[in-house]
């Protein structure tokens, strides 16, 4: 969220709305007619319902103003849009007041795979569809107000909560284990590697391990912490937050499970 970014962040005309190409609105539909192939039977009931509520269509890019729209209607959450990278502190903030940041621009087309900051899709198709179911949402919204009652000196333990939870969660559901986060939701590689299963290791939620776990964002992931229901994650930061941390810290992080990343 502090680096360079190597898009420009699109501005909305005079009416709020943003003005996207064709090209867009193509990249914008291969992106979402891939993914709602692909999540049929991987992602969990609450998110794809959270599709339909927005009514994200493959045909044209969402505006910010639909988004914000639906979400207001139905949990009281919305959207904001920012350039695709914004310090911490704001983010945490927007958070806290029930606005998810939402950068504006859409990935370019060498780039469909995979692009290693957050682009639209993996904002609005990712992030937003699970706003629209309440317990989730109050999540979002809490975990804000902690990050910033917390401060600094807590940042990054915090965010390890929110990686394996908001980007990168899985939950039990009737139907086995499904996939909710939105680097999960949003990217076909990690989608299927999170749910075949064959190269990684599943655990299940536990606030002091997920604290103490290193992540790397240019991988796919080799470790997902489960959930049992979106209202056990609506508690989790009800907990001691800030004395689970300490404790964390004084435990020390678990080994990598992953190879450094080269300098």
């Amino acid at each position: 969220m502090t680096k360079e970014s190597t898009y420009t962040a699109k501005l909305p005309g005079p009416d709020g709305f943003y003005d996207y190409t064709p090209e867009e609105d193509a990249i914008w539909g291969e992106l979402y007619e891939r993914q709602m192939k692909l999540l049929a039977d991987m992602a969990c009931r609450e998110y794809l319902d959270g599709v339909k509520t927005l009514s994200l269509m493959p045909d044209k890019v969402p505006q910010l103003l639909d988004v914000n729209r639906r979400l207001n209607e139905t949990t009281g959450f919305g959207v904001e849009g920012v350039p695709a990278l914004i310090p911490p502190s704001q983010f945490y903030e927007l958070l806290s007041q029930g606005k998810f940041p939402l950068a504006t621009f859409l990935r370019r087309r060498e780039h469909i795979d995979y692009i290693e900051e957050p682009d639209l899709f993996h904002e609005v198709f990712g992030h937003c569809p699970l706003l629209t179911n309440q317990s989730y949402a109050n999540f979002v919204r809490r975990f804000g107000e902690t990050a910033v009652h917390l401060g600094k000196g807590y940042s990054w333990h915090l965010f390890r909560i929110f990686w394996f939870t908001v980007e990168f969660g899985l939950i039990n559901t009737p139907e086995g284990r499904r996939c909710y986060g939105a680097g999960i939701v949003s990217s076909p590689s990690e989608a299927k590697a999170a749910m075949k299963g064959t190269e990684c290791e599943f655990r299940p939620f536990d606030l002091l391990s997920v604290l103490r776990t290193p992540y790397r964002i240019d991988i796919v992931q080799p470790i997902y912490y489960v959930i049992d229901s979106f209202a056990d994650l609506e508690a989790i930061i009800e907990q001691d937050i800030e004395g689970a941390i300490l404790k964390a810290k004084s435990l020390g992080d678990f080994a990598p499970s992953f190879e450094a990343k080269a300098s």
